[in-house]
């Protein structure tokens, strides 16, 4: 209920900050909205994907893919993918792109470099072509990650 009590304001203050802040301020107010539009009670997941491609697309294009801000909103832009199904485009883009960045950047042990390997084990195990190397593979990833 309280996200729907704060969908027009989150919508307002993106309004707002385009008008007169900056870009950082912008994304600060996009990223909110997107993740209000991604809640299940709200379920507007396919605006909150294409809001989290922007916001990371924005994110990389000022930082680089090595800050720590793209790579957090490239997490929230996989999980959005896997809310929607898009388990494939999801496991290529935590593989290819945010996992190996994120263990250069951010190291193999940091809190994000760990939610981006659980949420690559989600991934494959909710895939519904899963294989049983699927299978393991994120059992094993899980079992990483808690270690």
């Amino acid at each position: 209920q309280r996200y729907a009590e704060a969908l027009p304001v989150l919508e307002a203050t993106l309004a707002l900050r385009q008008r007169f802040f900056d870009e950082e301020q912008i994304l600060v107010a996009q990223t909110n909205l997107a993740n209000c539009l991604d809640d299940f009670c709200i379920a507007r997941h396919d605006e909150a994907l294409v809001l989290e491609r922007k916001i990371y697309a924005k994110c990389v294009a000022i930082h680089g893919a090595s800050h720590k801000h793209a790579i957090l909103t490239g997490g929230n832009l996989a999980m959005s993918m896997g809310k929607l199904g898009l388990l494939n485009e999801c496991q290529s883009f935590l593989r290819d792109q945010l996992l190996p960045v994120a263990q250069k950047s951010l190291g193999a042990d940091h809190d994000i470099t760990l939610d981006l390997w659980q949420n690559l084990a989600a991934a494959l195990a909710n895939d519904p072509e899963h294989t049983c190397g699927d299978m393991l593979e994120a059992e094993t990833i899980m079992q990483d990650v808690v270690q």
